[in-house]
């Protein structure tokens, strides 16, 4: 389908002459492979079964079971997928389904787009293949919104069918970015459809639970620490050594970005005694996209350079991160240098082709909070609560067999940049709910089964996630949650992992993993 398309574009680009010669090409072409040039070049607004092409974007939207794949570089995840559902079709099951946008033109997006599609299905194959016969079997769905979730209500209404067919859709993971459109089709999803939802990379405080809004997501749960825990988690970790009055906001004013809205407020609260006032600059509609926020940076460092500050938080997205940092290397000030710390969004940064790493190489130095890293519990010095090496080691050896078949191939995984373990994660979060409660005589669990499940996920029940311990509290929010502070290695082009930081009082949780009366 994706052929056709793009044969259209071209051609219509071309001019009368050219175009001409090129129709009688295409035509013979197509003709070898069955295909009539009318109908490569009709506007195709059904891409598949259950797939729908927008004409004011030209689109692919929708709900496949793997069946059609929305980009190339999810074509092998996507096979296997298949492979996958048609294997427990016949058996007794239940869906998960993952709702993120599944296509974008930056490499490093459509990068993490893979890594969580694989983060989901590695969980599926596990549950149907390592977990002792245990039922129900899972089926994998994958729910395209597009791009900046702007089709999520069409997407949302078509999972919603699927929880009363033969599918047995019990949950929706995924949302991997914290934005206004991402709070309400979470809302309709959980409120109005009464699905039940695992955040995967929403970390922003507003989209969420709390003690203050107890019923603002009825039936969602997410498996990462809030922005403000992470930001409390990056103050106890990093106290030691920053001073408070060298400290500088680096902020983002777009106000529907609910993510950098609770990142900057987080940040203002660790530095309340920095000397200046917050540089602001503004990101474009659509962060993914340059804008002109590079040049904003390019004068601010010059103010940086004058300032007391040598570490600064920044409250903003990947693609003005990198341009921050970028400027940065580039300062006048070449002899002092910078700590930029930040939240978890720049998981991507490492694989962004334009981050110039050479910045990192004169006293620039990225830290962040991540959720995962391969040395968090498999390094010496781990400890011996809030995770296990064990539950990690499950998923890489999961991992490493990815390579081939029977599990794969689904392209290489990496999991240093945590996006594969957060989906993991979250879709093993999901399916531990719906296996607590098996139903009734059907042996499927009802939507209302798996929201209660929820509750239980503490304690002896807590989730063993790859990233640590996933114990709920009583408003779906992990229990202080292992926060990973990484950092950017020039040297190797990877991420390093720097220590554990716990949002509780420094220190990781108890044996019981059960949230406190506070």
């Amino acid at each position: 389908m994706r052929m056709k398309q793009r044969i259209t574009y071209l051609i219509a680009a071309m001019t009368p002459p050219t175009r001409a010669v090129a129709l009688a090409v295409v035509a013979a072409v197509l003709a070898t492979g069955g295909w009539r040039l009318h109908d490569a070049l009709q506007p195709d607004l059904s891409c598949a079964e259950g797939i729908s092409r927008h004409e004011d974007d030209s689109e692919c939207v929708g709900v496949t079971d793997g069946a059609y794949s929305f980009d190339d570089g999810l074509d092998e995840v996507s096979a296997r997928i298949k492979v996958e559902n048609d294997s427990v079709v016949h058996q007794r099951h239940v869906s998960v389904a993952i709702m993120i946008p599944m296509a974008a033109d930056a490499p490093f997006e459509r990068r993490k787009i893979l890594t969580e599609v694989q983060g989901m299905y590695l969980a599926q194959y596990r549950a149907n293949h390592r977990s002792n016969d245990q039922t129900p079997k899972i089926r994998l769905l994958l729910a395209n919104p597009g791009r900046d979730h702007r089709h999520w209500r069409e997407v949302s209404d078509q999972l919603a069918r699927r929880t009363a067919s033969l599918e047995n859709l019990r949950a929706v993971v995924g949302f991997n970015v914290s934005v206004d459109r991402t709070e309400k089709a979470i809302g309709y999803l959980t409120n109005v459809k009464h699905i039940p939802v695992v955040g995967g990379a929403v970390t922003a405080d507003d989209i969420g639970n709390s003690a203050h809004r107890p019923d603002a997501y009825r039936g969602f749960v997410r498996v990462l620490p809030t922005t403000t825990d992470q930001a409390s988690a990056l103050q106890s970790f990093l106290t030691k050594d920053i001073d408070p009055k060298r400290t500088q906001v680096v902020e983002d004013t777009r106000e529907d970005d609910i993510y950098t809205t609770s990142l900057k407020n987080a940040f203002h609260e660790l530095a309340k005694d920095a000397p200046r006032a917050p540089e602001q600059y503004r990101s474009p509609r659509d962060f993914s996209q340059e804008g002109h926020t590079s040049n904003d940076f390019h004068q601010m460092v010059n103010t940086l350079c004058i300032s007391p500050a040598d570490t600064v938080y920044f409250a903003g997205r990947p693609v003005q991160l990198r341009q921050f940092v970028n400027a940065l290397g580039a300062r006048p000030c070449v002899q002092k240098k910078y700590r930029v710390v930040t939240g978890y969004a720049a998981s991507t940064l490492a694989s962004d082709t334009k981050l110039h790493w050479k910045a990192l190489t004169s006293g620039v130095t990225v830290q962040y909070a991540s959720v995962a890293h391969p040395d968090a519990w498999t390094g010496p010095h781990a400890p011996a609560t809030g995770g296990s090496a064990s539950a990690y080691r499950t998923l890489s050896e999961l991992a490493d067999e990815a390579a081939g078949k029977p599990v794969g191939p689904i392209g290489r995984v990496d999991l240093t940049d945590s996006r594969t373990v957060t989906t993991y994660d979250a879709a093993w979060t999901a399916i531990t709910a719906v296996r607590n409660n098996s139903g009734t005589g059907s042996g499927i669990p009802s939507l209302e089964q798996v929201r209660n499940a929820w509750l239980r996920l503490h304690g002896v029940n807590k989730v063993e996630g790859a990233s640590g311990w996933i114990c709920l509290d009583n408003h779906g929010n992990p229990y202080d949650k292992l926060v990973a502070v990484v950092q950017l290695d020039p040297r190797t082009r990877t991420v390093d992992f720097v220590g554990h930081a716990w949002p509780r009082n420094g220190k990781p949780p108890a044996k019981d993993c059960t949230a406190s009366a506070d």
